[in-house]
Parts: structure tokens; sequence; C-alpha cells
């Protein structure tokens, strides 16, 4: 069945991310145990750290966001988690960072600029490098027990709704140079 030009292409739910490795996982998932908070908690394999949410896209958009993110140069990095934070409007509950490694500035400026070239348009508010772990939730701000993130590359990721919550898959990987 040939469908007509003025039907709208499918498009799929995606963003660029940082996806950690199990030992993380099950790092942010104690720190999460530890944390007093009234929330839905976030399930450990859906931990992240969004660099671009892109939304809806369609296969000639992802075909060129694809080609930009593989141009993209950066350096690996060790992303420090060590405090709590709670977007309150939006009722997320995270940990973050303290201080933002230029390797993560330097990777989300290439990435966002790279993305330019194929129509993405950044969020105008300052990128807050976070994991959520509790979702319509309030925490006291604080620091918390240091993870170590030791990152070296980031991915794109595909995002579902499901009547069981979000479910997150990794389409494709890109490594971090030593050398860009």
């Amino acid at each position: 069945m040939n469908s007509s030009p003025n039907t709208p292409e499918p498009t799929r739910r995606l963003f660029f991310a940082l996806w950690p490795t199990e030992p993380i996982r099950q790092a942010l998932a104690e720190i999460a145990r530890s944390v007093v908070c009234r929330g839905n908690p976030v399930s450990a394999r859906n931990f992240h750290v969004t660099l671009a949410f892109l939304g809806p896209v369609d296969a000639r958009r992802r075909d060129c966001m694809e080609r930009m993110a593989a141009e993209v140069e950066a350096e690996p990095f060790v992303l420090r988690l060590n405090r709590m934070g709670c977007f309150s409007r939006a009722g997320i509950a995270w940990s973050g960072a303290s201080r933002t490694p230029q390797g993560l500035i330097s990777l989300v400026e290439g990435l966002h600029g790279r993305l330019a070239e194929c129509g993405f348009i950044p969020e105008k508010r300052p990128f807050t490098p976070h994991v959520t772990l509790f979702r319509k939730a309030r925490v006291e701000s604080g620091s918390h027990k240091a993870v170590e993130w030791a990152v070296d590359g980031f991915c794109l990721v595909e995002s579902s709704t499901l009547p069981t919550g979000a479910r997150y898959r990794v389409l494709r990987r890109w490594p971090l140079r030593d050398d860009p």
C-alpha cells in the first residue's frame, strides 16, 4: 500500500544522552533509596543525562542528526554526581554535579551546534546535567555520597510511553575521543 504525499511520515520520540554503565546505575539507585522523598521513583534502567531532547523526529531528520552526532569532537571526562536537587515546578528530584566538567560543556555545545544544521533548536534554559531519580516529587537540596562516572561516549535514545511508564531504548552510540 502506497502512502499519499499528504500522509505524514512516521516519527520517533528521540533524545541524545549519556547512558550510565550498570555499576553507575546501581550506585545511583543506592543514592535514591537513601533519600527521604515522596514521589514516584524512576527505574534504574531509565537513568540517564539528557544532552539534547529532540522530540518527534522523522527518518530524514534522524539520518541528518546521526551524521552530525558522528562529527562531534569531545574528549572523555569524569562526571561527579554529588548533589541532590529538585526542579520544583516540574516535580523532578535529581542527582547532579556541583561542578559541570569542561568536557561535558564541550560535548553539549558541540552537539547542539551540529544538530542546528538539521533544524534542531536547543532549549533556552541553561543546561543542568542531572539524572532524574523521582518524578512528582519534592526533596531538599543538598550533597550526597559522590558517584564518579567516567564518561566515554553518548547515545541516541528512543522514548516510548507505555501504560507502565516510560521505556527508553538506545538506538546508537558514539565514542568520545581523547584526541578530537
